[in-house]
């Protein structure tokens, strides 16, 4: 039998060279810890880790009401913060929110501002915003609310839309948002949409949460969808993955591990769920270990082993709960893909 002093020991040198990250070592997976405060405005939205190793996080209205704007907070992976940009043009008489989305190929961070539902980019090495376009109000449904975005077939940005029950595409160079994708199973109940969207290219399709169900018999009760892609890059058959257990789990943004397994925050539930690539639940975690428990978690985003999860405080508006959690999973993220060619313009 191998001496607990000697696992100790040989542990210990693998951290040294590189093998075992030095944080596998002392987290078991579902621990959680306070990777950043989110400073004022505030409920922080989704958390994007940037191909330059810096993380990104943008912030929400208070429900209460203020007049501040958005900001946009940049961190470094160990969690310090660098500096923050305020979002321009917003429309202070409406709820705020930029969401940070996703990075081009030239680096800027792609951002989707709710109260003038605009895609915006966001320059980091000069601060400088562009409008990129703006999401249309279509006649018959809710407003318009550019929640989360993905690059596709084609090197196009996709847009999930929490108001109104589409998935946007925008072409690589730019232009008009055009419908992409319509469902009444991407309806909503009170407004609680569409929510997450990632494009998996080795099964050309998209995975897409949604937080309650236009069907009558499942009015509160999310999903986790997947949309096949034909070869002419027209939507295909949508599936069901998963369906949440709760009436009020509310997910929200996830991420993808490349096994194939799922991390899905539960927005209502205060909960991420860990789920196989077909939707089996494998675990269900709270914020075991942070001094900072989930309040209206909204997104799982990898950063080496670890989630990286926006605590919102959405329903509370508790301050002390504005902050990025950091959850040790076990595993590491499938890589995000940005085509060459997306750059919007």
């Amino acid at each position: 039998m191998i001496r607990r002093t000697t696992l100790l020991a040989l542990l210990a040198v693998l951290v040294a060279v590189g093998l075992v990250p030095a944080h596998a070592a002392e987290r078991a997976p579902g621990t959680a810890r306070v990777f950043a405060k989110v400073q004022s405005p505030g409920f922080p939205a989704y958390v994007h880790v940037h191909a330059n190793g810096r993380v990104y996080a943008g912030t929400y209205t208070n429900p209460s009401g203020d007049s501040m704007r958005s900001r946009v907070f940049e961190y470094t992976a160990g969690g310090t913060l660098l500096r923050s940009w305020t979002v321009p043009g917003q429309d202070l008489a409406k709820p705020r929110g930029v969401q940070v989305a996703a990075n081009d190929a030239r680096g800027r961070l792609v951002l989707l501002e709710k109260s003038r539902a605009r895609v915006l980019t966001l320059d980091v090495r000069t601060g400088r915003f562009q409008v990129q376009a703006t999401i249309p109000d279509l006649p018959g449904g809710g407003h318009p609310i550019p929640n989360y975005a993905t690059w596709g077939p084609g090197g196009a940005l996709f847009v999930s839309d929490y108001g109104q029950a589409v998935i946007w595409r925008i072409p690589a160079a730019g232009g008009t948002p055009r419908p992409w994708f319509r469902s009444t199973k991407l309806e909503g109940v009170a407004g609680f949409g569409t929510t997450g969207l990632v494009y998996q290219p080795a099964t050309r399709s998209f995975l897409v949460s949604q937080q309650t169900s236009g069907d009558p018999l499942e009015l509160f009760r999310g999903h986790l969808y997947r949309l096949a892609v034909r070869a002419d890059g027209s939507p295909g058959a949508l599936s069901t993955v998963w369906t949440a257990g709760g009436a009020l789990d509310l997910p929200d943004g996830f991420g993808v591990a490349r096994s194939g397994n799922i991390y899905l925050a539960l927005l209502g539930a205060n909960k991420l769920v860990k789920l196989s690539p077909t939707g089996k639940v494998l675990a269900r975690w709270s914020a075991t270990g942070s001094a900072v428990p989930f309040d209206s978690p909204s997104n799982a985003t990898f950063l080496g082993t670890r989630v990286l999860v926006a605590n919102q405080s959405a329903i509370l508006g508790d301050a002390t709960h504005h902050v990025i959690l950091d959850v040790e999973v076990g595993e590491r993220g499938a890589p995000v893909v940005v085509p060459k060619g997306s750059v919007l313009r």
